[in-house]
Parts: structure tokens; sequence; C-alpha cells
């Protein structure tokens, strides 16, 4: 019976999941945008007016705008590159278990919302910046979670018709 041939194959489907089908959507394609223009429009203010404001600050003032700057260029490397692991995905350039291996894998941690002194003197652009960055890091934390839930519970999850199935499979083996 060549009706028995698709039931065999049920236990090899995979599942698609919500990762696989985000960054194939709009949507990850508009994050992905918004991700990289934040880095490039970061990268233009810290190496031209931010420059220039930063040598007008007070010395806590000073500190701060070093501190943060290294956080900021830190906490966007870490964005960008999970952007990019996750296009590569897409793209079918490395599978989702090569991006969990160390060469590619990208941890993103919380990220602490404790300002330090003299944050209030920052310059305005730069302190709008900060928590775009820190709006984008808080998104892709909560697409992460849900992309790290799913993928477990995709690998942990049994067909509650697959005994069925493999009993039909052995009672009736293809010809």
């Amino acid at each position: 019976m060549k009706s028995f041939g698709v039931v065999n194959e049920l236990p090899k489907a995979a599942l698609l999941s919500f990762g696989d089908r985000f960054t194939t959507s709009p949507q990850f394609a508009k994050l992905y945008r918004e991700g990289m223009d934040l880095v490039e429009r970061t990268a233009e203010y810290l190496d031209g007016q931010g420059r220039a404001e930063s040598k007008t600050l007070t010395p806590p003032a000073s500190f701060a705008y070093s501190s943060e700057s290294i956080r900021l260029t830190t906490r966007l490397t870490q964005l960008a590159s999970w952007l990019l692991v996750r296009r590569a995905i897409a793209a079918g350039e490395i599978t989702a278990a090569e991006a969990h291996n160390h060469r590619h894998r990208v941890t993103l941690s919380p990220q602490s919302t404790t300002l330090p002194e003299g944050f209030d003197a920052l310059p305005e652009t730069f302190r709008f910046l900060i928590a775009e960055s820190q709006r984008l890091h808080d998104r892709i934390m909560r697409l992460e979670r849900i992309f790290s839930d799913g993928a477990v519970a995709a690998n942990e999850m049994v067909s509650p018709i697959g005994p069925q199935i493999e009993r039909i499979r052995l009672a009736f083996p293809a010809a």
C-alpha cells in the first residue's frame, strides 16, 4: 500500500520552529535593518559629533562618557553578531546547530540598568543612542529566550502518535 510510505516519513519530519520562521520573515528583515542602522549611526556619532562633545565634559561626565561608550559598543557588537548569525542561519550559510557551537555562538546577557554618576550630564544624542541600544537589546533577548525555549521544546517534543506509527510501520513493512 502506497499510503504507508507517507506514514513512514512522519517520524523523520522536522518541526519548523518559531526561530526558523522568524528569521526568514519581513519582521526579522526589519529588525536586522534597525539593528545595523543603529550600529552605523552610533559609529558615526562616536567618531564625529560624540568625540567633539566628549572633550567639553566635566571629569565625572567624561568618565561616564568613556565607560558608557565602551558598554554601548560592546552591546551593539554583540547584537550585530546575533543578527548576523541569525541571518546566516536563514540564508543556509550555517545550521542552527552550528550557530550554537562555540565558534558561532553569541551569548547575550541581561544588561545593568544602573546609571553611572554624571550620566545626566552626557550629551542628549549619546543618551538617546544608549537608550535605543538597550531597547534593541531587550527585544533581542526576548527573541533569544523564545528561540531557546522553542529549540528545547522541539528537541524534547515527542509525537503523541509516534509509538502507534512505529507499530503500524513494523506491522506493515513497505514492499
